[in-house]
């Protein structure tokens, strides 16, 4: 009797080929028999374990801070709620929270300014080690470029997003920024995400924030990003809002170029 299964083709056929130029996305692999090719298992083992890998390595804070001193910017360490990075994986709830050391340690430093700056851990201390200081360092020179005053930057360790509500609120700052490691996907385990908040105070949902995802090479490039980040200021100091109510583009930025 003929077997009438569906026959499983050994390489994609020549659009799909096409496709998989503009993506990382794991589309259009092939077949070996009933199998993925091995250079298909291959390369998925190896991205996943590069993934586990960002997840769960502490994040470098002792060269983060020497870069960040070598970009001319002054330091605060601070940490959220979460005693160590199982209970951060565990309890989102205390990486929101600012803990109760880094209270004090803001209520050392002057108030006011338009922006706290924030780098955080996130989900992948891979992401912020490549790509934080580089958009860090674009974003001063535009903010002073564009009136701005800033907080030092401050180094959060076990931290979510909303830790920068937390930062935000308790240096008085008018914006809060956050660069945080976003939680790493096969394609890609180097991507960095930035949040932005007008008016932050602990509790905000959401819907409050506007977020440029996947900074990194491959995706948004740091000076990009940076600029992007100055246009999104500008637009909530204009409307005095921010999230899902903020229209954008509503004033001209000074904008920097390599």
């Amino acid at each position: 009797m003929r077997d009438r299964r569906p026959f499983l083709i050994a390489s994609p056929p020549e659009r799909l080929k096409a496709l998989r130029q503009e993506t990382e996305a794991r589309v259009a692999l092939g077949r070996t028999g009933a199998s993925p090719p091995t250079r298909a298992v291959q390369t998925f083992l190896l991205d996943h374990a590069q993934a586990r890998q960002a997840v769960w390595r502490p994040l470098d804070i002792d060269e983060m801070e020497r870069q960040l001193h070598a970009a001319g910017a002054d330091v605060v360490h601070v940490a959220s709620r979460a005693k160590d990075r199982r209970e951060y994986l565990l309890r989102p709830d205390l990486g929101r929270a600012l803990a109760d050391e880094g209270r004090v340690t803001l209520e050392r430093q002057a108030k006011g300014a338009d922006v706290a700056l924030v780098i955080a851990d996130g989900l992948s201390a891979t992401a912020v080690e490549m790509n934080a200081v580089p958009v860090a360092a674009a974003l001063l020179n535009s903010l002073t470029s564009n009136g701005f005053t800033v907080t030092p930057v401050i180094l959060a360790m076990q931290a979510r997003v909303a830790l920068a509500d937390d930062v935000g609120a308790a240096l008085g700052a008018k914006i809060a920024v956050i660069l945080i490691g976003e939680r790493p996907g096969l394609s890609a385990a180097d991507s960095l995400g930035a949040y932005i908040t007008f008016a932050p105070e602990t509790g905000l949902p959401d819907s409050r924030r506007n977020c440029i995802s996947n900074i990194r090479d491959g995706g948004t490039p740091p000076l990009q990003a940076a600029n992007k980040i100055v246009t999104l200021m500008n637009a909530m100091c204009q409307q005095e809002t921010s999230g899902v109510t903020l229209v954008e583009f509503e004033k001209p930025v000074t904008t920097l170029s390599d």
